[in-house]
């Protein structure tokens, strides 16, 4: 596939995929015109990256990650790491359930006092 094609079914920018090829996250080969193309499992490849980087991994993270996905091996410093990250993302994922179940219960309150602006503030 070519860049384009895979940044569109990746939903990101080819100015991403570029950036993935310089961290080393992502290897396209070069047709004899130059222009790369990308085996077609790159598009489920990206999207993992984006969902490490949307978990505040960062690209030396990524790029230790990766492995492991590929090879299928999992060192004991790795699967530490990789339990450690998961954690991390739990929590995150905690915090923000809590977030929004406060957020529920503030629009529930809303709209059970729509009607009387001033009592909101009482119900909270």
């Amino acid at each position: 596939m070519r860049i384009g094609e895979v940044a569109a079914r990746a939903g990101v920018s080819v100015r991403a995929l570029r950036y993935y090829e310089e961290q080393g996250l992502l290897v396209a080969e070069r047709s004899p015109g130059g222009q790369r193309r990308y085996p077609p499992e790159a598009v489920e490849r990206v999207r993992f990256i984006q969902n490490l980087y949307a978990a505040g991994l960062g690209s030396k993270a990524v790029l230790r990650i990766l492995p492991c996905m590929e090879h299928g091996v999992l060192t004991d410093e790795m699967h530490e790491r990789l339990l450690a990250e998961r954690a991390r993302v739990q929590a995150q994922l905690d915090e923000l359930t809590a977030t929004r179940d406060k957020l529920d219960h503030v629009i529930r309150v809303g709209q059970a006092h729509r009607t009387d602006p001033s009592t909101c503030a009482a119900a909270s």
